[in-house]
């Protein structure tokens, strides 16, 4: 999901913030934030992925099956055989629609039959596994479209440059993207503490990691910096449905 411009997320945000909510207490007994990536770049698994690794974190890999062998904005898009590697090393896969639909414009009914074929066809790739949650792709959603993810997915994950505290839309959770801090790594930092303080849920998104990123990636030194911050600030590291029993206190 690309950012919106600022007075066009604030109408989408009011128009939809208000409807379509699944609003849960926090419940987690420590801070919680979650990596994730839009559009599953190969970059994302074999660069960040490992970067996690190697702190004993995972992910989550928010995939359009639709693109998959493809080469798009973000860099060359995963590949089949790059789906059960995710799961062999304990990452998490999250569906983004089939065909990368852009969430606003999209009509609810033409939306949900995209999320349907993603499911099916992650089960004819992958036999036996699943998608538990969701990132809307490239804009926010309209509120018939929050009420519809309801009954596939644990949460739908969205943007707003700030993190989940006291309380957290399951339809709409807020994530922070890193790329928006244009390699200043203070920023994240900075939302690394105001969560910790908070004991919230930080959801961080990108895209692909590499030196020489794209405009929705970062470089693995940055994004290193900022996975060794967060382990470092005593939260839980944890892919997102995992988070997602955390707050709900199963964790």
């Amino acid at each position: 999901m690309a950012p919106l411009n600022f007075l066009e997320n604030c109408f989408r945000y009011a128009r939809t913030s208000l409807f379509g909510r699944r609003s849960v207490r926090l419940r987690n007994r420590s801070p919680l934030i979650s990596f994730s990536f839009d559009d599953f770049p190969r970059s994302a698994l074999y660069v960040g992925g490992e970067i996690l690794e190697k702190y004993g974190a995972s992910a989550t890999y928010y995939t359009a099956l639709g693109l998959m062998n493809t080469d798009g904005p973000v860099g060359r898009i995963f590949s089949v055989a790059d789906l059960p590697e995710v799961l062999q090393r304990g990452h998490e896969l999250g569906c983004h629609t089939f065909d990368h639909c852009d969430t606003w414009t999209t009509h609810p009914e033409t939306y949900e039959r995209s999320i349907v074929r993603n499911r099916e066809e992650l089960h004819r790739l992958l036999p036996g596994a699943t998608f538990s949650t969701f990132s809307y792709p490239l804009s926010i959603p309209r509120p018939e479209t929050k009420r519809r993810i309801e009954k596939h997915f644990q949460c739908g994950r969205s943007c707003f440059q700030t993190f989940n505290s006291r309380r957290a839309d399951l339809n709409l959770v807020r994530a922070f993207f890193l790329e928006q801090c244009k390699g200043d790594v203070a920023q994240a930092k900075a939302v690394i503490d105001r969560n910790a303080q908070s004991r919230g849920w930080l959801v961080f998104a990108t895209h692909d990691i590499s030196v020489t990123p794209t405009r929705f990636g970062c470089t693995p030194k940055f994004f290193e910096e900022v996975v060794r911050y967060a382990v470092e600030s005593r939260a839980k590291l944890l892919p997102v449905a995992k988070a997602v029993e955390a707050i709900y206190g199963l964790q």
